[in-house]
């Protein structure tokens, strides 16, 4: 097609296709059938910004394959799915830094004082502490076994980021949508305890190694609970997919009901799990420094904190998901206003509109609320006490909560 304005520059971005046209419309779209709402918004910034390149372009040196080339649909494809994942991760760090921010507040209501103040209701208190760590000096022992001193501290911050994105917000806020998604997620998660042991070995310090050490035999007796249950939701709704999980509670009730026991061992795993108090005697400041993490300052120690808050939030989620319905409400499924494409969303003029999304986050930050709270009505809980629960009480109630999901789907099972 000719193009004549910028006008025309920026609505041809889709080529042959127009904006009026669904994203699936260009050959390179990744998420098949679906709508995806990230990489739409994606799109429709690579429209204004590639847009305007190639015009200028075009004014500059007319005629030139560049211009052309910057509008192509594999061109348009590839930086919206650079845009897609930004926008992904820029939800994720801002949903994060509101949980740190709740805390801090929650916390100091708890003691009898304002909590953090700085800024808008004390939000600014996270970015000026995150700059504070940024302008830190970089100071590490020499001591340090180098490569896996800082591969296991980067593929902690990365895989903890990871498997935060992969968490879908909505049906269509989403990264993966595989029949297995859950399990993904989990096997990720579930590398933490290996990166952890050996970033505190690398650190050739006594109280990192022990640190290590603890962490990671905390989180392995922790993690066998959650897994079992993880496999008891999804026999349930007979899917391992997430999104089949939440629309199986949207069809009946959510699985908090049948599946209590199993949330509330769920959630005191998890929270052990993300190395929360009462469960935080990996770092243990008393007698091991900082733990596992002592000999990381500066940003590293900044990130691995921010990693911390992310393996939490990434918890709330799933708890959600496993047993509160998701992005929907009792009686509400917000699948009625995303209907099959971006037509239908225009039709409805729901689509702009982060109703699911917005339901997803409230639900995770009251989650998290129960996990401040714990925080602050228990002390902390030595290495023994924590092996043993999770070794001999919620190992067996994980089972127990899988038997009795078993009893309901063969006695009441027309119910599921």
């Amino acid at each position: 097609m000719a193009y004549t304005s910028i006008i025309d520059w920026i609505t041809g971005v889709y080529s042959q296709h127009g904006w009026a046209d669904p994203i699936q419309a260009n050959p390179y779209y990744p998420f098949g059938d679906a709508y995806n709402l990230p990489y739409d918004l994606g799109m429709k910034l690579w429209n204004i910004i590639g847009g305007a390149i190639a015009w200028l372009l075009d004014l500059l040196f007319p005629g030139n394959d560049v211009s052309t080339w910057l509008v192509c649909d594999m061109t348009n494809n590839i930086f919206a799915l650079v845009l897609f994942m930004v926008l992904v991760f820029a939800v994720v760090f801002v949903a994060c830094l509101i949980s740190l921010w709740e805390e801090r507040k929650v916390l100091g209501r708890g003691m009898d004082r304002r909590g953090t103040m700085i800024g808008m209701w004390g939000f600014l208190q996270c970015v000026a502490d995150g700059l504070k760590t940024f302008m830190k000096d970089n100071v590490f022992s020499k001591k340090v076994d180098g490569m896996t001193y800082w591969w296991t501290v980067a593929l902690i911050i990365g895989t903890s980021v990871l498997i935060d994105c992969m968490v879908p917000l909505s049906p269509r806020w989403f990264v993966v949508n595989y029949d297995a998604g859950l399990l993904i997620i989990m096997g990720l998660y579930a590398l933490a305890p290996f990166f952890i042991l050996v970033s505190g070995w690398s650190q050739n310090n006594k109280y990192s190694l022990i640190g290590g050490i603890r962490a990671a035999e905390m989180m392995i007796s922790y993690e066998v609970p959650l897994l079992i249950i993880i496999a008891t939701a999804a026999l349930l709704a007979g899917s391992l997919n997430i999104g089949d999980i939440v629309m199986a509670q949207t069809k009946h009730f959510w699985y908090v009901i049948p599946m209590f026991v199993g949330f509330v061992t769920f959630m005191i795993c998890a929270t052990a799990e993300s190395e929360r108090a009462p469960f935080d005697l990996a770092e243990a400041e008393s007698e091991l420094v900082e733990g596992w993490q002592t000999e990381y300052g500066g940003m590293k120690w900044g990130l691995v904190m921010l990693a911390d808050y992310l393996r939490g939030a990434c918890s709330c989620g799933i708890i959600v998901l496993l047993f509160f319905g998701g992005w929907n409400l009792p009686f509400m499924e917000w699948t009625y206003f995303l209907g099959d494409g971006i037509a239908s969303f225009h039709q409805n003029f729901m689509w702009w509109f982060p109703a699911p999304e917005l339901t997803f986050l409230l639900k995770a930050w009251l989650i998290f609320f129960v996990m401040i709270a714990i925080r602050l009505g228990t002390g902390r809980v030595r290495t023994d006490s924590i092996l043993n629960l999770g070794w001999k009480v919620f190992m067996p109630l994980s089972i127990l909560n899988l038997v009795i999901v078993l009893i309901f789907k063969l006695f009441i099972g027309g119910v599921f």
